[in-house]
């Protein structure tokens, strides 16, 4: 059946020109949904928050965990595509996201939301490296800068679209739409999936390493529990508290098996030898890093626009939408210079680009106008654009097309890595420097000083004549004026630490791309 109705639709035959452009088409609906995930919970986090009762600490977990699972997940989608095909994997991987997106929907507490975006993350997990490799293995080396620049848009779709859906529906309606939204999708990629793509699979299945599977999630995991739970309100002991200690000490022990396991077995679930390509080593740690500012960066601007600017999440979201526009239009452009001309330039110009939008956003106050918060986000969106496309390019460029898999599955597992540390780093930094803030201005506030009264008194005439206050009570409102102004400008303050965090990162970038080799070769078959 399925064969005669491919034959009858020419467009769609394995041996047709247009066969690897119906493919990217259908990778790029799913890979839209896959990202959206991450970025439209952002602008919701806040009414998260509200609706269950929870701290910052605790709700930067529904980000964390969604992305520690992806990235865990990640190298085993190769594994389980080689095994059953790429075709039945990309398919698994959308009825598994579908399914925990329903459960994210229904979720009672924060607990069981945690709990059900692990299982999404484990879904998309396995569709956005799957896509990448099918992506790469249909078109030729030549063609790839441009093909991964398409299918960009896809991502910057979801990161523009993402925090406006996400603030439309949880100012509207309510925020467990924001997840049970993807149910319907998810059934149509599977339906393109399965009609559009053809099966490609290998005739040897490698054994799968349990070893360095477990060993992996044990690392990942327990380091990342420590990272978040640092300034955790449950952790009175602090960074040197026998929990965390116990943390690093299981994830050293993991980190350790799996260096070992992998780099001495025959068939590694991480092929690390790949990093031993020149390109794609500096490449990955060139990933990592960025995905420290980047997905660090997503966490913090909702949290300063509904927090500090008063935006509602609507508001942030539509903040956010011309990332994506642009990204989705220098995405195709970055990819078609990289395969004509030295990709050092777009890659070059992006981090710039980048380190300058986050330096421009290490200036923000609680009265920033609109435009000092608008022109980082547009040249974040051409950063994104022209160099994501061409930095994955050209780290694939020496790989062997039957080692695809492996090298996109170890890209993003690096990527989303650095984001998980970007999260749970910036959320961290982010307590600790307003702590900081709070504690060395309050000692500099002289509550004696006819200054201090001055400005008690100017905020008292405002609650009486503004606000219509009585007299009797005017007093009290304006300690409470001053108390949460001064509270908004340390979180401020630690906002733009934050942020200047972030842009020395991504400068620091520019020294390994420098020594990238960009000549041209011929992929090895």
């Amino acid at each position: 059946m399925r064969r005669h109705f491919v034959k009858a639709v020419p467009s769609l035959h394995h041996e047709h020109d247009s066969y690897k452009w119906w493919v990217l088409s259908n990778i790029m609906i799913s890979t839209f949904m896959v990202v959206l995930d991450a970025t439209i919970v952002n602008t919701a986090l806040p009414k998260i928050m509200a609706s269950f009762g929870i701290s910052v600490d605790i709700a930067q977990w529904i980000l964390t965990a969604y992305m520690l699972a992806f990235a865990v997940m990640l190298p085993c989608s190769g594994w389980f595509a080689d095994r059953f095909g790429y075709k039945r994997a990309y398919a698994a991987g959308l009825v598994i996201f579908s399914l925990f997106s329903l459960g994210c929907g229904i979720s009672w507490n924060e607990n069981s939301l945690i709990v059900m975006r692990i299982g999404q993350g484990m879904g998309g997990g396995f569709l956005q490296p799957l896509g990448m490799a099918i992506i790469l293995r249909e078109f030729p080396p030549e063609k790839r800068g441009l093909a991964m620049g398409f299918w960009s848009i896809a991502a910057a779709a979801s990161v523009s679209l993402g925090p406006v859906l996400g603030g439309y529906l949880s100012d509207n309606f309510n925020w467990h739409l924001i997840f049970t939204i993807n149910v319907p999708v998810g059934a149509l990629c599977f339906v393109a999936t399965w009609i559009i793509q053809r099966e490609y699979r290998r005739q040897k299945t490698k054994p799968f390493d349990f070893l360095g599977f477990f060993s992996m999630a044990m690392f990942l995991s327990f380091l990342i529990i420590a990272l978040a739970s640092g300034n955790s309100e449950w952790n009175t002991g602090g960074w040197t508290s026998n929990f965390l200690m116990l943390c690093y000490a299981l994830s050293a022990i993991g980190l350790v098996v799996f260096l070992i396991t992998e780099l001495n077995i025959d068939n590694p679930l991480v092929n690390l030898r790949l990093l031993g390509h020149y390109n794609f080593g500096l490449s990955n740690l060139v990933m990592f890093i960025f995905g420290i500012g980047m997905f660090g960066s997503v966490f913090l601007i909702p949290l300063y626009l509904q927090n500090i600017m008063g935006y509602t999440a609507l508001q942030s979201g539509m903040v956010l939408l011309p990332v994506g526009i642009i990204q989705a239009v220098c995405g195709p452009i970055g990819g078609y210079f990289s395969d004509k001309v030295n990709p050092k330039i777009p890659i070059i110009l992006g981090i710039i680009l980048f380190s300058i939008s986050f330096y421009l956003n290490t200036q923000l106050t609680i009265y920033s106008e609109h435009a000092q918060i608008m022109m980082p986000m547009y040249l974040r969106g051409v950063a994104m654009g022209i160099l994501f496309s061409s930095l994955s390019a050209v780290s694939v460029a020496e790989i062997r097309r039957s080692d695809m898999a492996q090298a996109s599955g170890l890209i993003n597992v690096i990527r989303q890595v650095g984001g998980s540390f970007g999260v749970a780093i910036l959320q961290t930094l982010l307590t600790q420097r307003i702590i900081f803030h709070t504690a060395s201005s309050g000692a500099a506030i002289n509550r004696t000083s006819p200054l201090f009264a001055q400005s008690l008194q100017l905020l008292r005439f405002h609650a009486i004549h503004d606000i219509g206050s009585p007299a009797q009570t005017a007093a009290a409102q304006s300690n409470m004026l001053f108390s949460s102004h001064f509270t908004q400008q340390m979180f401020a303050w630690g906002i733009n630490d934050d942020f200047l965090f972030a842009c020395i990162c991504t400068a620091v970038c520019i020294f390994p791309i420098l020594i990238l080799k960009t000549h041209k070769q011929r992929q090895t078959q």
